[in-house]
């Protein structure tokens, strides 16, 4: 890395059995082909010397998810056997929320987050936008994260409408949002990933409307 390019650290978030085995399966997009993209970007963040942080949500004992010393609350082998520089548990969906993530990111003067893990909408979604009404730069690896499917009173959403949606929301401000090719692709080349904003989002959802309806 160059004295110009990004302070990055790598966050890896609530990669645990819970949602590989446990009562949150992540389906889309499918656990092992994420799981295998999580590895591979913490190991080229390793090779170039990025800070690999990791998060683990942590619930009480009586939780019917990540309950403390649970097997579903372990961190999956994938995330588990591999070198990192921090670690934090957190209570809730924010890695920044009542941890000492914002401090060590200031002290090792990071001014770029790559986020990965587990959920998109949930998690990472709130970890992103925490990040950057903190004025860090923020990268989102979507095919190194995952969503679940939900159903409540408010309706139905499958896990790749979850997923890809707040994706897309991602990309209209918050992060430049990359497959992992893309972003080994930056880490090696420099480039910078690209990042657009809600109003260019919103013009070109009206272009593709029209171009649909001609």
């Amino acid at each position: 890395m160059t004295a110009t390019s990004p302070r990055r650290a790598l966050i890896v978030i609530d990669v645990q059995n819970e949602y590989v085995t446990g009562n949150l399966q992540i389906e889309y997009p499918p656990v092992n082909d994420s799981l295998a993209n999580i590895g591979r970007v913490m190991d080229a963040a390793t090779a170039a010397k990025i800070p690999v942080i990791v998060i683990q949500q942590n619930s009480p004992a009586d939780s019917p998810a990540f309950a403390q010393g649970s097997d579903g609350w372990q961190l999956h082998e994938v995330v588990g056997s591999r070198h990192r520089d921090a670690y934090f548990g957190k209570p809730l969906p924010s890695a920044f929320s009542d941890t000492g993530l914002a401090d060590w990111l200031l002290e090792h003067g990071i001014d770029t987050l790559t986020v990965t893990g587990y959920m998109t909408h949930n998690c990472n979604d709130t970890t992103i936008k925490h990040a950057f009404d903190r004025g860090m730069a923020v990268e989102f690896v979507h095919d190194a994260s995952g969503s679940v499917p939900y159903a409540n009173r408010a309706g139905y959403a499958s896990a790749e409408e979850i997923h890809r949606v707040f994706a897309v929301v991602e990309q209209s401000r918050f992060a430049a949002v990359l497959s992992t090719e893309e972003w080994l692709h930056c880490l090696a080349s420099g480039e910078a990933p690209m990042r657009e904003n809600i109003i260019v989002s919103y013009r070109n959802a009206l272009a593709l409307r029209a171009a649909k309806a001609a």
